[in-house]
């Protein structure tokens, strides 16, 4: 029984680890639509930790993460709708 909880909980751990590389810049739009007035750089899964404090200053906002050199949406992650 500890066995199979350890093992499960060693999937659960890598399955939830996302190794991300890169540089970032995070914005974001407002629910009214206007600009968040915001563009933060990131890089790595650090763009985790400004899009959360984003999405708690601004609850209903939509964070836009883009590739700091091109330019690009960062697919499966942006844009992202902050819960209210």
């Amino acid at each position: 029984m500890f066995l199979r909880l350890s093992i499960l909980l060693f999937v659960a751990s890598l399955v939830g680890c996302v190794t991300m590389s890169g540089n970032y810049v995070v914005s974001g739009t407002l629910p009214d639509g206007s600009d968040m007035k915001w563009k933060v750089g990131a890089q790595g899964r650090g763009i985790y930790t400004v899009r959360n404090a984003m999405c708690s200053a601004h609850p209903g906002a939509t964070v836009l993460i883009r590739d700091a050199q091109t330019g690009q949406e960062l697919k499966g992650e942006s844009p992202y709708q902050c819960r209210k």
